[in-house]
């Protein structure tokens, strides 16, 4: 499975961190973004795939361990501050927070649709294998 990880460019001083996102850095037009953060160290989120959304998946601060599974592989990548990861469609991808000032930043290719997630993994397995 190839994975693109990306540093996106952190700057940092007394005032405080800065990390700058150019839409031209990414595989798509984004139209969506949300961040993830006040879970419980050790918790998981995400565990689905989608059918037609891309996204990034950018570290703001802490630590965060994403699983990424093709159908066949699956490949395990830890975040710091300003790593990112990009997570194709048709993915399965699970988020575990591992520092209580976890925070993440999700850039998406789609707008939110409902009909769009797999949340069963069995599901997702027999879809890739099509």
């Amino acid at each position: 499975m190839e994975t693109k990880i990306k540093n996106f460019k952190l700057f940092s001083d007394e005032r405080g961190d800065l990390i700058p996102i150019n839409f031209s850095e990414l595989p798509f037009i984004p139209k969506r973004i949300f961040t993830v953060n006040n879970v419980s160290v050790n918790s998981f989120r995400g565990n689905h795939s989608h059918f037609n959304t891309k996204q990034f998946l950018i570290c703001i601060s802490g630590k965060i361990e994403i699983k990424l599974h093709d159908g066949k592989y699956e490949k395990t990548i830890f975040l710091n501050k300003s790593e990112s990861v990009f997570v194709d469609n048709l993915i399965w991808d699970s988020q575990k927070f591992m520092t209580e000032d976890s925070t993440l930043l999700v850039i998406c290719s789609t707008e939110y649709n409902s009909e769009d997630y797999i949340f069963d993994f069995e599901e997702f397995i027999k879809l890739k294998k099509k």
